[in-house]
Order: C-alpha cells, then structure tokens, then sequence
C-alpha cells in the first residue's frame, strides 16, 4: 500500500510539473490576486487530473477507444477552449484585481472550477497516465481496493503539493513586482497560451498524420 502510495505521489507531481497553460495561469492568478487565487487554481487542476488517472487505472476500455475515434475533435475543442483563455488574459488588465494582502475571497472558487473545467477539457492526459502507470508498474490486476485508494490519492496529494509549493515561490516574488510588470505578466502569459492553442489547433486539422504519440507530446505542452 505505500509503495503504491509513494508512486502516486510521484506521478501527482511530475503529472503537474509541465509548465503549460495551467501553470502559467497559476503563476498569474499568484501574481494578480495573491497566493490562494493561484492555489485554488492548482487544486483545480489536481482533481481533473485526478478524475483521468482514476478512469485510466480501472481501465476503461470503451473510454480509450472513444478518446482514440475523435483524436482531432477532442484536440480542437482544447485548443479552442485554450484560445479564448488565451484572449481574456491577453487583454485583463491587472489593476482591478491586484492586492497586496492575501485575505480568503469568495471568488476561490470559481479560480477551482475554471481551472477544473479547463484541464478536463484535454482529455489527451490520459495517454501520460498510461505512460507514466506502465513505466511505474502503478496499477496491477491484483491490487485491492485499499491500494487502489492509496494510490490515487497520493496522485492527488503529490499534485497539491506541486501547486503548493509554485504558488508559494512566486507568492514570495509579489511584494516586488509592480502593477506595470503585472501587466506584462499578462501579457507574455495570453501570448504564450494563444500561441499554444493555434498550434494545437494547425495539428488536429493541417497535419496529414496526426497520431497519438504526436498528440501524447502536444498535451504537455496544453496541460
């Protein structure tokens, strides 16, 4: 069980370590609106994570073949999704949100569930959960149901600890940033995920040959 346990937490982290989109917005939402505005980000993208590992663990087959059959589909309406993020953070201007105290906003939640629903858009983590469970040996037909617990919730924990300790880092780089490096935070930030996105999007429709090791590579790049 903690063997099990330990591994999870190994690939909660380096499942999160890919500084795409989702970390960049972390990074930004830490800089504009504090520390737990950036956190609730990350949690955000912990349990989407969450939610693929679980599906890729038990195996659903049916859930595979579906991702398999609409390859280009799926990649386009992440790319899009992305795109419009993109944007709004391209033009937000930091002003009316920044603050230099770290007080608890009724908005966290809403940073968790744009976060949530942004990374579950990208269906295409699911091929880095079954890279990572085959080199890893994660999930075996003999584990029982308390390993199976163990183990994704060290996913879960080792995600959280990787947004915990970002949002922290940069937390600690706010007090000197000033409102007009902000907006150039924003900037640099919606350019980076425009620019990803409209990538994503030539791949699924202008490429001859779109396979899912192609693919498997890309989603780093949007996770």
């Amino acid at each position: 069980m903690f063997d099990l346990f330990w591994k999870g937490i190994l690939i909660g982290i380096i499942s999160s370590a890919p500084m795409g989109p989702v970390g960049i917005l972390c990074i930004q939402r830490t800089l504009n609106k504090g520390r737990w505005h950036g956190f609730a980000t990350g949690i955000g993208a912990s349990f989407s994570d969450l939610f693929y590992a679980i599906i890729t663990g038990l195996g659903m087959g049916f859930v595979l073949d579906f991702i398999k059959a609409n390859l280009r589909n799926i990649q386009f309406v992440g790319s899009t999704v992305l795109l419009i993020l993109g944007i709004f953070i391209f033009f937000k201007r930091p002003f009316h949100n920044y603050r230099k105290t770290n007080g608890v906003s009724p908005h966290l939640f809403k940073e968790f569930s744009t976060a949530f629903l942004f990374t579950i858009s990208n269906a295409l983590i699911i091929f880095l959960f079954i890279a990572l469970f085959a080199h890893l040996q994660f999930i075996t037909s003999s584990e029982s149901m308390i390993n199976y617990i163990a183990g994704f919730g060290g996913i879960l924990l080792g995600s959280i600890a990787w947004w915990f300790g970002i949002t922290l880092l940069f937390d600690r780089l706010r007090g000197r940033i000033t409102l007009r490096q902000l907006w150039l935070v924003n900037r640099i930030t919606g350019g980076i995920i425009i620019l990803l996105s409209l990538a994503g999007i030539f791949s699924a429709f202008f490429e001859d040959n779109v396979s899912i090791a192609q693919n498997s590579l890309i989603l780093l790049s949007l996770q």
